[in-house]
């Protein structure tokens, strides 16, 4: 009966039914009470969304994967600190992390939540040195800034661990096979295992996961976790009342150095025929938000304040009709020969012009945009859901390692594989794992134009997937090159229309190119794809602030950082909405909250950094503006509000040779040749200044900015004539109305002389 029961209860999980597994697994433990079903049971749970019927079933319980799933469950419901204490218990400081790599990944996330960057690190190059394959700890290493380079870590070493953990994983399922009495023979060969029995044995496994249910996300558990033995076999009540059984007491063999802290794993009998991997099995749904990479929120270019040194206005932009893009060919080494960087957007890049703010809207792009955390199952999310896999942590014997030496045929998937195509099959996937790793590491790092290159070397099938898509829009959209950005999101929305992955960035980019009928679009679409997703509500916020109904922008924020706390984006977006409505307090404690969910998140560094410019507190802007820097040191927009910090603190040359970055970084970018106009005519220095902005009107030919400024540096030079042209023709440009006021305040004006001026 307890087979049976078992079995259907697995087989509901299977299906999606999980109404009825939770029905079952209730009769399960009650005519058979023990951890492994209370184990079951709560997969149940977590499976359908009820964390908190998890968190109560397990509570107090010792067993290695009832700590894990207990963790899990406070995990979803922001328990951090007892997730924490039962991954590692306080009273037992070098006690086994519990379920390998998938223990570490999780424990690794409580570690970032908590700020504890160090921690976090470990324990995330611990999950990746246990299953090489375990790609959300990659990620997340590189939204910490501590990736190490991806042919380090996919490297011929990790191959090598892939294989031995499957060769050992499918020896152990072999023996299950054989005879009675040639088991016990196999099993007595192995230290430490001599009293356990095969029911024992079957339970000690329990690392099947397929998928973890994190962040308010409640994805699944698999029941195999808790599957029975075939045999039937007496247990030893024993067992439910000690601690899950650690690798020394599986095995006398030390492990070897790229497999250590491996969790005991035997064979999982219901799972023979389907995926035997045997790595540790995990959903990027436990992954927090994504971001960005960077995340990144929402940078935007603003134009100054005419003839004002407090700094720019957000209502204004210095943006003419500037190019969007600029041109960047990319040699690919994986092609036979040269192509352009849009090889795969199909047909040439765009050269066409396009209108380019100077406000930056940048969103959380990488790491962070992955992840959303709404209440909900999405089962069939290719964005998010990690391939599952189980460590094995049974090491083998004198006559198994030779028995894999002489190239022992495994069950694998289905199929019977040898050591030299698990060795091949393992290299093939780390090989694209290298190249999807170091782009995400290299976007991480704001290299983006390097990223571009890496992606290139993608094979077709895989750069036409919506990830990488995705990310080549991320990374096109982080250089300013919008309208390459849309065509990237373009081509990822064709590839996976289901897909939210980078959609809020996609928003971002329609706003900056002013396609409200698109991004209107894209926002009713996604809510009617996900209501419950923040990517979907960002959309819809983006859409608003666009027709300059920014209350109705802020709530549709607050609804995404609502559904996803540890949504960094949609804490800047809200920080960008409290600004527009010079709301600073609150634009200052939403900037913050990025930050503390993404500490670097250099958009709200930028942000902060604007509120204290406008304020007039030049120290505190001049530090978050450099925070910012740090972070992202090839952003134009940073470089320039760098600089206006420095020239208001009176540091008049370092501010002229940031601009002289800025420019250098992006010289379609108009606003660092403004500002240094700007400092060049404080200095007095008229006839530089007048260059610098005869250079300008190539690139910006119809904003009034750049003809008021011009304006004024020849009213300082007395060439009244010149002035009143030029005041003329900036006013014909349509200002802004407080743009209006001051240019014609500057007009009536024009001939009382500078000194007297200054003293009205």
């Amino acid at each position: 009966m307890e087979g049976i029961l078992t079995d259907c209860v697995q087989n509901s999980l299977r299906y999606f039914m999980y109404r009825n597994a939770i029905f079952l697994c209730e009769r399960l433990c009650a005519e058979f009470p023990s951890e492994v079903n209370l184990q079951l049971l709560a997969t149940c749970y977590l499976q359908n969304n009820q964390a908190y019927a998890a968190y109560n079933i397990l509570k107090g319980t010792q067993m290695a994967l009832s700590r894990y799933l207990f963790a899990v469950a406070c995990y979803q419901m922001d328990l951090l600190s007892e997730a924490e204490a039962a991954l590692s218990p306080v009273n037992e400081p070098s006690a086994e992390i519990p379920n390998g790599a998938a223990g570490h990944y999780l424990m690794g996330l409580i570690y970032r939540y908590t700020d504890r960057r160090k921690n976090a690190i470990h324990h995330y190059k611990m999950a990746l040195s246990i299953d090489p394959l375990l790609w959300a700890a990659y990620e997340e290493l590189c939204m910490l800034g501590a990736a190490e380079e991806a042919t380090a870590v996919f490297s011929e070493a990790a191959a090598l661990c892939i294989q031995k953990q499957y060769l050992q994983n499918g020896l152990a399922t072999q023996n299950l096979y054989l005879p009675n009495e040639d088991r016990n023979l196999v099993s007595s060969k192995s230290a430490g295992t001599e009293d356990i029995s095969p029911r024992q044995l079957k339970h000690m496994q329990a690392n099947n996961l397929r998928d973890i249910p994190g962040n308010y996300h409640g994805a699944a558990v698999s029941a195999a976790a808790a599957s029975q033995p075939l045999n039937g076999g007496p247990s030893n009540a024993s067992f439910y009342n000690t601690p899950s059984p650690i690798t020394t007491q599986l095995s006398g063999v030390a492990p070897p150095p790229l497999c250590r802290n491996l969790q005991p794993n035997g064979p999982n009998l219901n799972m023979l025929g389907t995926d035997s991997s045997p790595k540790s099995t995990i959903s990027s749904t436990i992954q927090a938000p994504r971001r960005k990479f960077v995340d990144e929120g929402k940078l935007r270019k603003i134009s100054g304040r005419l003839f004002s040194d407090s700094g720019p206005r957000r209502s204004t932009r210095l943006a003419g009709e500037a190019g969007a893009n600029a041109n960047m060919s990319t040699t690919t080494v994986a092609g036979n020969g040269t192509t352009n960087s849009s090889k795969y957007l199909g047909g040439s890049k765009l050269s066409s012009v396009a209108l380019r703010s100077v406000t930056l809207r940048k969103g959380q792009s990488w790491a962070n945009e992955n992840i959303d955390e709404g209440m909900r199952n999405e089962p069939f999310d290719d964005s998010r859901a990690n391939t599952a896999s189980t460590v094995s942590s049974s090491f083998p014997t004198s006559d198994t390692r030779s028995a894999v030496q002489e190239g022992t045929t495994v069950p694998i998937g289905g199929t019977a594989m040898n050591g030299s195509r698990i060795m091949t099959g393992a290299s093939d996937l780390l090989g694209l794992l290298r190249i999807l790793g170091e782009g995400y590491r290299m976007s991480c790092m704001y290299r983006c134009k390097d990223a571009l290159d890496v992606y290139l070397k993608l094979p077709h099938k895989h750069y036409n997937t919506g990830w990488v898509l995705s990310q080549v829009g991320k990374a096109y959209f982080e250089v300013v090159d919008y309208l390459e950005a849309e065509r990237a999101f373009t081509l990822a929305r064709r590839a996976s229309p289901y897909s939210l992955e980078g959609m809020d960035i996609y928003s971002t980019v329609l706003y900056h190119l002013k396609e409200d009928m698109k991004l209107s679009y894209l926002a009713q679409e996604l809510i009617t794809t996900d209501r419950l997703a923040p990517q979907s509500w960002c959309a819809m916020g983006n859409c608003y602030s666009l027709q300059k109904d920014h209350e109705t922008a802020l709530k549709n924020f607050q609804r995404a950082v609502q559904l996803n706390p540890r949504f960094a984006y949609g804490h800047t977006l809200c920080g960008h909405e409290y600004v527009a409505l010079e709301d600073f307090e609150n634009g200052i404690r939403s900037y913050q909250s990025a930050l503390r969910v993404d500490a670097r998140h250099y958009n709200s560094w930028y942000g902060l950094g604007m509120v204290y410019l406008r304020q007039e507190k030049f120290e505190f802007s001049e530090h978050h503006f450099r925070m910012a820097f740090q972070i992202s040191p090839h952003s134009s927009v940073i470089m320039s509000y760098l600089g206006t910090a420095m020239h208001a603190l009176k540091r008049s040359g370092e501010a002229i040779e940031m601009m002289e970055k800025a420019i250098l970084a992006d010289k379609k970018n108009p606003l660092p040749m403004y500002q240094k106009a700007n400092i060049l005519l404080s200095l007095e220095k008229f006839d530089e200044a007048l260059e610098v902005l005869e250079e300008l009107k190539e690139y910006a030919p119809r904003e009034s900015g750049v003809y008021a400024l011009m304006g004024k540096i020849y009213k300082r030079r007395n060439m009244h004539e010149k002035a009143m042209l030029h005041f003329g023709l900036a006013l014909d440009l349509k200002p802004s109305a407080t743009d209006v006021a001051t240019i014609k305040a500057a007009i009536e004006k024009l001939h009382v002389p500078d000194e007297i001026e200054d003293n009205l």
